[in-house]
């Protein structure tokens, strides 16, 4: 019933503008890169994340964010998500930057990288898809933290 009710108190994506509130070291992923590299596309990446909706994982219309409190942990997700197909960075022009993915951290104000399709307000702590422009933002379901359990990354 729990999943039920996560799916149904997000919102779907490819709707309106949205935000993607930022907390310690977030991994943030365009929903549409995940359709095209996630092994069962976006369907199976919200059932492999579902322990974790609304209390680490949240989603607007067009980002996936997971996220970390250290470095260690969040080096942890990149090589998870690097083993499932996806590029995490490239170099373009002689520089590193962010590519399938992007590591923002949201504490310290910022990537450490270039992201050509992420933008941030910082006023707000809250990050979306350059081009879709800032909206509602959505983050934590402070309220389903207390039935949360720490979710390993899904082992496909």
């Amino acid at each position: 019933m729990l999943l039920i009710f996560c799916f149904y108190n997000l919102p779907l994506h490819h709707g309106d503008a949205m935000a993607i509130m930022t907390e310690f070291l977030d991994l943030i992923v365009p929903i549409t890169v995940i359709e095209e590299k996630y092994p069962g596309g976006w369907e199976r990446c919200l059932k492999d994340h579902s322990t974790a909706l609304n209390a680490r994982v949240w989603f607007d219309s067009y980002l996936f964010r997971d996220g970390a409190m250290n470095h260690e942990s969040m080096k942890g997700l990149l090589d998870e998500w690097w083993k499932l197909g996806f590029e995490c960075y490239a170099e373009k022009d002689g520089i590193m930057c962010w590519k399938d993915v992007c590591v923002y951290e949201g504490m310290q104000g910022g990537s450490g990288m270039p992201c050509e399709w992420l933008a941030e307000d910082l006023v707000t702590h809250s990050v979306f898809l350059k081009g879709t422009g800032p909206g509602d933002i959505i983050g934590r379901d402070w309220d389903m933290l207390d039935d949360w359990e720490e979710l390993s990354f899904p082992r496909l």
